[in-house]
């Protein structure tokens, strides 16, 4: 039975056990249809027990502020109420943002818009049980975006790409000083968008990098014309095409950071024959097929929808598509793997297996307390990955020649 939101969860039966359980103990079969809220099962309750009790590291550690992770969750009464409960709170910032515009506080409004953008993010974030809901937020998400950036500073701007027939979106920043820049790609995960990183690109920009974080197919404003692939070797060459037509942009100094199933894209980017100097791979998986049945039912049904396979089956073997067997022998150029060896998702000797295997110069952060993305750790991560990348794209002051 269930005792409480903060107490611990006892498992007697099937529809009780957690997601970490269910996950552990190997359970293949069970659909989100089981767990259903609409339904008004005791699985829904788990679920958002579940989530409240494992996704505050990640929302705080990418602009959530812990006053709100705690008021928020303490609000919405079922995993029905997830999407409209997060809407709600970035309702308030929305309202903060357009009082402050009208006083011409034109820096806080754009921080007011960038959370509210945030929190509409997180709204629908693995929300995939009620797509129409989930698209609501996430259009508000963007708008809400759009409306912070020319407050930001820096500013940012959005650019479109032609890519498959649909439009690859992403969001570009400058840092302070004349260009051209060293830039880097920010790839989001499996449910992850660019509404997600402005604390990463901050971390960036703060050296002197400038950053495009890039929503992808099967992320954010694509998800809803592109499915998931696996040859982001074909994402990355339009991409670059494209950013090598931008003037602000040093060409010669690109690199690449991913986060989970972003760390796979980042990866596999590194093992294509593209002009990218230096990549970063933040706990993603070697082989996403190999983690499947570790993963937890939410994590599962994400994947299927969002690669648009027709059922568990089909999405599974889509999963085994993404994978670096084979491929890591031609990563030649600086690689950097960060991972976390509490990680619940994939395992850290995914990280070793691929640091192991490339052909150039790579680096394995491991970090013991790590959780899934090291959200939990992100003074250990953030600034080193960070620092790690503007040496490897020779930014200005940060070489011993240059100090």
């Amino acid at each position: 039975m269930v005792k409480s939101r903060t107490t611990e969860i006892f498992t007697v039966s099937l529809k009780e056990l957690t997601i970490d359980v269910l996950a552990r103990q190997g359970v293949k079969t069970l659909r989100f249809r089981d767990f259903s809220a609409n339904e008004g099962g005791l699985m829904a309750d788990v679920l958002l027990e579940t989530a409240i009790a494992n996704w505050g590291p990640r929302f705080t550690a990418n602009g959530v502020d812990a006053s709100d992770y705690a008021r928020i969750t303490a609000s919405i009464q079922s995993w029905d109420d997830w999407c409209s409960g997060w809407s709600r709170g970035a309702e308030e910032y929305l309202d903060l943002g357009d009082a402050a515009l009208t006083e011409d506080r034109f820096r806080s409004a754009g921080e007011f818009f960038e959370r509210a953008a945030t929190y509409f993010h997180f709204a629908k974030f693995l929300f995939v049980h009620d797509l129409d809901q989930a698209r609501v937020a996430h259009q508000r998400a963007v708008q809400a975006l759009t409306r912070a950036l020319p407050l930001l500073d820096p500013i940012g701007r959005r650019e479109n790409i032609a890519f498959d027939g649909s439009v690859l979106v992403g969001i570009l920043r400058f840092p302070e000083g004349e260009g051209p820049h060293p830039t880097v790609i920010l790839i989001p995960g499996l449910d992850s968008t660019k509404e997600e990183f402005r604390e990463i690109e901050r971390s960036f920009l703060e050296r002197g990098m400038a950053t495009f974080a890039l929503d992808g197919p099967g992320q954010g404003e694509v998800e809803w014309t592109l499915p998931i692939r696996p040859d982001w070797e074909a994402v990355g060459e339009v991409v670059l095409a494209h950013l090598s037509g931008i003037p602000e942009i040093d060409f010669d100094h690109i690199g690449v950071w991913g986060v989970s199933l972003g760390g796979y894209y980042a990866a596999r980017l590194a093992s294509a024959d593209l002009p990218i100097q230096a990549t970063v791979a933040l706990s993603g998986p070697y082989d996403f097929g190999d983690s499947w049945g570790n993963l937890n039912p939410l994590t599962r049904r994400a994947f299927e929808v969002r690669s648009y396979s027709s059922n568990a089956d089909e999405a599974e073997l889509r999963a085994r598509e993404l994978t670096m067997e084979g491929r890591c022998d031609k990563i030649t150029r600086p690689l950097l793997v960060v991972m976390g060896m509490r990680d619940r998702l994939f395992s850290y000797t995914d990280a070793e297996r691929l640091v192991a295997e490339t052909s150039g110069p790579s680096e394995l952060l491991l970090l013991e307390h790590g959780n899934h993305g090291c959200a939990n750790v992100i003074y250990r991560q953030r600034p080193y990955s960070a620092d790690w990348m503007a040496r490897h794209l020779h930014v200005t002051g940060t070489t011993p020649d240059t100090q």
